[in-house]
């Protein structure tokens, strides 16, 4: 095992010249505060709600699967400009796992697979979303 010496007399320099020692009365040179008793005022700014709040990928997608036909990979790949593997994911761990909504899946001969939430969880999902 090999061993390396420090020199410790050189950090011990460079702390004493970077701050005073502790308990010492060395004049700070920062200006002094200024005189902030007096009241303040601060005029109420009106909040103001987007009136068109902007539709997030997972509400485009979710609007997507909701639609009788469904929507196919490729079409929610169009919409959010995901990689097929991010939508494959979205599918299975935001809609099935975390929001519990079944997802059924179909293709007919000659088409692509279309995925669709459950026409049961469809209108329950729906109503949530209102607000009823």
């Amino acid at each position: 095992m090999t061993s390396k010496a420090i020199d410790k007399s050189a950090k011990s320099d460079r702390s004493a010249v970077a701050r005073p020692a502790a308990g010492s009365k060395v004049a700070s040179t920062l200006a002094p505060a200024a005189n902030t008793t007096g009241p303040h005022k601060r005029e109420a700014t009106p909040v103001q709600h987007p009136v068109n709040s902007p539709v997030t990928k997972h509400a485009q997608l979710l609007q997507l699967l909701n639609r009788p036909e469904g929507a196919s990979i490729e079409d929610m790949m169009q919409a959010t400009e995901w990689q097929q593997h991010s939508v494959r994911g979205f599918l299975a761990g935001t809609v099935k796992k975390k929001m519990g909504l079944a997802l059924t899946s179909s293709k007919a001969e000659g088409d692509v697979r279309r995925y669709r939430i459950a026409s049961s969880q469809r209108r329950a999902f729906s109503a949530t979303r209102r607000g009823s």
